[in-house]
């Protein structure tokens, strides 16, 4: 048997990751874990209720105990779009494969998300959609191996695109 082969998703909530992500895992024959469900399930509670009941830090703080669990054998793994926040934990996940960041442009999207407090979305108090996407953007680009765009194309034609990324040479 081929040896287990990880990627690890990152990018904007509404990018796409966990639509993604379980295509790329189907595709491979692996697992797939998206930590926001993995930190849900854990707490029990929904995202934007860890957010209310211990703000920021303490959101950060969780996620990243979260995150730092990723299993070596993790297959494909859709991270919340606030996990670039820990440096410890993307250490850990770069570890595991290659990191992938689904970039997509501030107006697709603003047409995706929605409400973000409805959504789980961490952000300061008052923090737009724009400044949050100009804050975490040099984020997603400092810690991605590689750099797909998300946006505008079917999700297979994404899957095609990480896939030939992920594995040419």
């Amino acid at each position: 048997m081929a040896k287990q082969r990880n990627l690890i998703l990152i990018g904007m909530p509404g990018a796409g990751k966990s639509t993604i992500g379980v295509l790329l895992a189907k595709r491979l024959g692996v697992s797939f874990l998206d930590t926001d469900i993995l930190m849900q399930t854990g707490e029990g509670c929904f995202l934007q209720e860890t957010i209310a009941a211990y703000g920021i830090d303490g959101f950060r703080s969780i996620e990243e105990r979260y995150l730092l669990t990723v299993p070596p054998e993790c297959g494909v793994v859709a991270t919340g779009g606030s996990a670039v926040y820990s440096p410890k934990a993307m250490c850990h996940l770069r570890s595991l494969g290659p990191v992938v960041y689904l970039q997509i442009e501030l107006q697709q999207l603003k047409e995706r998300l929605g409400n973000l407090d409805a959504r789980g979305v961490l952000r300061m108090p008052g923090q737009t959609i724009d400044m949050l996407y100009d804050e975490r953007c040099p984020l997603y680009e400092r810690y991605a191996d590689i750099t797909v765009f998300a946006a505008g194309t079917t999700p297979d034609q994404v899957v095609a695109q990480v896939l030939r990324q992920a594995w040419q040479g």
